[in-house]
C-alpha cells in the first residue's frame, strides 16, 4: 500500500479531471486541491450542486459546466468518475480507449491510506453491517472513520487520524478500483439491482466481488453461494449450522459462533431474520480483526438500526408502521418483507431499473394482504403481481398511507418497502422515507 509522500510524487505531474460535481467529486476535487495536485473539474448541470462551496474553498479552480468533450479529455491523464455516472458513457469510454485512466474516489483513497481497511458491499444490508461494525470497534475504544458509500465520503475520513477504516462500497465505486487491501472484506448476499447500468446480474455479482482483491480475510454468505471467494472464507448464516458464525438453540435462539452462543436474539433491539444475518456478518467481520467479544455483544445489544432501514416508525391502533425506503430493490423488498411478523400492507413502486419484478411474487403471495403501488414502473410492477396480490394503484405517498389506514386491521403491518429507486418522485431514498413517515405521524396527530 503507497504511503502519502509516495503518493504526492505520483501525482505531482498529473491532470486529474473530476467527472461530476455531486457530494464524491466534491469531496474528490477538494482532497485533490488541498493537497496541491493539478485538478479542473467537469459537470453537464448548468449548476452543480457544489459548485458555489468548492469556488467558496478554491476560488481558482476551473469548472466546465458542458458535455465532457474532446479538449477536456485530451487535457486530462485521469478521469476520476463520480459513482452516479456510469462509465461505460461513450465520452468515458473514449477517454478509456486513448489510454486515460478511469479511476473514481476510492482508488485515490487506497493509495493514500496508511492503517487497516474493512471493505462491505452487496445488494442489501450493507450500511446497517457498516454502522454497527463501526460501533463495535468504537466500543473495543478505537477510534474508527466509518464512511464510502454511507455518510462521509471516504476521502474525507483521511482528515483524521483515525486507527482503522470501515467503507461502505458500491458496485461503481469497486470499478473503478484496484489498489484496494482490505484486511477483511465481506460480499453480504447477491441479487438482481442495478440492471440499468450493467449488461446483465453476472456483470455486476463481478463488480461487487472486485471486494476480494488482495483482501486478507474474506467474509461471505454461507447462504449465497454467489458471495464466496473460496474455501478459506469466514461465513455467516442465520440459518445454517454449518458456518462459522449462525444461529443456534441454547434455551432460545442465539448468535453464535462456532457452536458457542454469544447472544440470545431476544436481547437485540432489531429483529427479523435478515437483521439477523447482518448481526452474523458484522460479528464475523468483528472477530476477524479482533474487537473483542465483550465489545461485540455491547455493540450488538444497543444497536437500534439506522434510519430508512425497517425503521419503526408508529403503532397505531394496533397497526405497526415501517419505513424500510432503502428497500430499492427486489431483494431488499423480499428480505423486509420476509422479516416481518405480521401481515403486510405493502407500499411499492417507483424506478424499477429493469428488475425482473416477478421474482417477489412468491414473498407476496405468502405474506402480503394488499400492494399500493406508485410511480413511474407502476404498471409493468402491477402485470408482474396483478395474479398473486391484490393491488390497487394511489397517486403520492399521501394517498398510499390514508388507503393503507382505511385497509389496515389491529395486528397488522403497513410496510414501505419499494423494492425501486425514488428518483421519479423524490430526490433521494431518504426523502421517500421521511415523506411517508411524516404522512404516518400526521395520522396519529389526526
Amino acid at each position: 500500500m503507497l504511503r502519502m509522500n509516495a503518493q504526492a510524487q505520483q501525482h505531482e505531474d498529473v491532470n486529474y479531471l473530476v467527472v461530476g460535481l455531486g457530494l464524491t467529486g466534491y469531496s474528490v476535487a477538494g482532497y485533490l486541491l488541498s493537497h496541491g495536485y493539478r485538478c479542473r473539474v467537469q459537470d453537464s448541470r448548468d449548476i452543480p450542486p457544489y459548485y458555489q462551496q468548492l469556488k467558496t474553498r478554491f476560488n481558482d479552480v476551473q469548472i466546465t459546466s458542458q458535455a465532457l468533450d474532446a479538449a477536456l479529455i485530451d487535457w486530462a491523464d485521469a478521469l476520476i468518475v463520480s459513482p452516479g455516472l456510469s462509465i461505460h458513457l461513450p465520452q468515458i469510454q473514449q477517454a478509456a480507449d486513448m489510454g486515460k485512466r478511469i479511476i473514481g474516489d476510492i482508488e485515490l483513497f487506497a493509495q493514500a491510506v496508511e492503517k487497516p481497511v474493512i471493505a462491505i458491499t452487496g445488494s442489501n444490508g450493507k450500511s446497517t453491517v457498516t454502522t454497527l461494525l463501526g460501533e463495535m470497534i468504537r466500543a473495543d475504544g478505537k477510534s474508527v472513520g466509518v464512511g464510502g458509500n454511507i455518510g462521509v465520503p471516504a476521502l474525507d475520513l483521511l482528515d483524521e487520524d483515525f486507527e482503522c477504516y470501515v467503507l461502505e462500497l458500491s458496485s461503481y465505486q469497486l470499478e473503478t478500483t484496484s489498489s484496494l487491501s482490505p484486511v477483511a472484506a465481506a460480499v453480504l448476499n447477491l441479487s438482481e439491482d442495478h440492471l440499468d447500468r450493467y449488461a446483465d446480474y453476472a456483470e455486476n455479482v463481478q463488480a461487487k466481488l472486485h471486494i476480494y482483491d488482495g483482501a486478507k480475510t474474506c467474509v461471505s454468505n454461507f447462504d449465497d453461494e454467489a458471495t464466496r471467494h473460496n474455501s478459506t472464507d469466514i461465513q455467516f448464516s442465520p440459518s445454517d449450522a454449518d458456518a462459522d458464525f449462525n444461529l443456534m438453540e441454547d434455551d432460545g435462539l442465539c448468535l453464535a459462533k462456532s457452536g458457542i452462543p454469544w447472544l440470545a436474539v431476544s436481547e437485540l433491539k432489531v429483529s427479523g431474520q435478515h437483521n439477523w444475518a447482518n448481526c452474523l456478518a458484522a460479528m464475523a467481520l468483528a472477530d476477524t480483526i479482533d474487537i473483542s467479544r465483550q465489545a461485540i455483544i455491547s455493540a450488538l445489544k444497543n444497536f437500534s438500526g439506522i434510519p430508512h432501514r425497517s425503521q419503526w416508525v408508529a403503532d397505531i391502533d394496533g397497526v405497526e408502521w415501517v419505513n424500510d425506503s432503502k428497500a430499492t430493490n427486489v431483494g431488499a423488498a423480499v428480505a423486509s418483507i420476509e422479516g416481518r411478523s405480521r401481515p403486510v400492507i405493502l407500499i411499492a413502486g417507483g424506478q424499477a431499473k429493469d428488475a425482473d419484478m416477478t421474482v417477489m411474487r412468491t414473498v407476496l403471495q405468502q405474506h402480503v394482504k394488499q400492494v399500493l403501488l406508485m410511480g413511474e414502473d407502476a404498471e409493468r410492477i402491477e402485470q408482474a403481481w396483478r395474479d398473486v396480490v391484490a393491488i390497487e394503484r394511489v397517486d403520492d405517498m399521501q394517498q398510499a398511507v390514508t388507503r393503507a389506514s382505511q385497509i389496515a386491521q389491529g395486528g397488522d403491518c403497513v410496510l414501505l418497502a419499494p423494492a425501486c429507486a425514488s428518483f421519479d418522485m423524490y430526490e433521494k431514498f431518504e426523502a421517500r422515507g421521511d415523506d411517508f413517515a411524516d404522512c404516518v405521524r400526521s395520522l396519529s396527530h389526526g
